[in-house]
């Protein structure tokens, strides 16, 4: 009855009010989608900025490392010095023999540099390697300072030093004790007193062609030295090589900045390069045939 009585005015109020109501659900539902939008585009608006920042900061740090790494290679370019090494002709045993007492006996018979004494080098500590050398052969010292010598020293490894030290002037080959720990012994007990005499001024280079035979000095120096691993690197007291083209450049850098290099040859290398007899300090162990038989049955 009421839809019967309707005028077309009511019509047209209800109509308008339904569109009234439906325009404002939309008018909501689109401020909600125009919220939901903007929150979107600022979310991705900071995430790409915080990575955008974070990977201009890795490609940074990534061609600051390049640069250096490139500015130390031209360092190490320039200070590189490129000589051709002639090639050397290994003599026989007969003539390698006769070069050597030949030049033994010129040693004998040459006279000392000028300023310098019997000892060379080492002639005016003579008193403090006598009295060091002693002393190393009481009881052994095992708590003493580290580059102190720990253990004791045979009267033979004493008389060895004593002839190294004051009769060849710290330059010069020594027959081998017959193995390679009494060699590190030996060795041990010359840095210690070439501690007492340079302080850090000096840095042991070992050369041994195996690695088997530098873990046996490390191990053998470590002992009788009171060292630690961090005492074995480019940077610390000793290094141990494999070549000695390797050694020998390494011992001219540290006479470029004033330090002395104390080389050390294995009893095992089959002989000494001829750039090695340049330096003013090294000590060649020189192996008995039975003893370089038995490294050959070793390897």
């Amino acid at each position: 009855m009421s839809d019967a009585t309707t005028t077309p005015e009511n019509w047209q109020d209800l109509a308008l009010s339904e569109l009234r109501q439906q325009r404002e659900a939309l008018q909501g539902e689109i401020a909600e989608l125009t919220s939901r939008r903007d929150q979107l585009q600022q979310d991705i608006t900071s995430s790409f900025a915080g990575q955008s920042d974070s990977i201009a900061r890795r490609v940074k740090g990534f061609q600051d490392y390049l640069v250096g790494a490139l500015q130390e290679l031209v360092v190490s370019a320039e200070q590189m010095e490129l000589v051709v090494q002639p090639l050397v002709v290994q003599p026989s045993p007969l003539d390698q023999a006769a070069a050597e007492q030949a030049a033994a006996a010129a040693q004998a018979h040459a006279a000392p540099p000028a300023g310098a004494g019997a000892g060379g080098l080492f002639s005016n500590d003579e008193a403090l390697i006598r009295e060091r050398l002693g002393s190393f052969q009481g009881q052994p010292d095992f708590y003493a300072d580290p580059w102190k010598l720990r253990r004791s020293l045979e009267p033979s490894g004493a008389a060895l030093l004593e002839d190294w030290f004051l009769n060849q002037g710290g330059r010069g080959a020594q027959p081998s004790s017959g193995s390679r720990n009494r060699n590190a012994l030996t060795t041990a007990a010359a840095i210690s007193i070439l501690g007492e005499l340079y302080g850090e001024r000096f840095q042991t280079l070992v050369l041994a062609g195996m690695p088997e035979r530098l873990g046996e000095w490390r191990r053998g120096l470590q002992d009788c030295l009171g060292l630690s691993r961090e005492d074995f690197g480019p940077s610390s007291g000793i290094v141990l090589f494999e070549r000695p083209d390797a050694l020998i450049e390494r011992a001219d850098r540290l006479e470029e900045r004033g330090e002395l290099p104390f080389i050390v040859v294995d009893a095992a290398e089959p002989a000494v390069d001829v750039p090695i007899l340049q330096f003013p300090v090294w000590l060649a162990f020189a192996g008995s045939p039975s003893e370089l038989a038995l490294e050959d049955d070793l390897l």
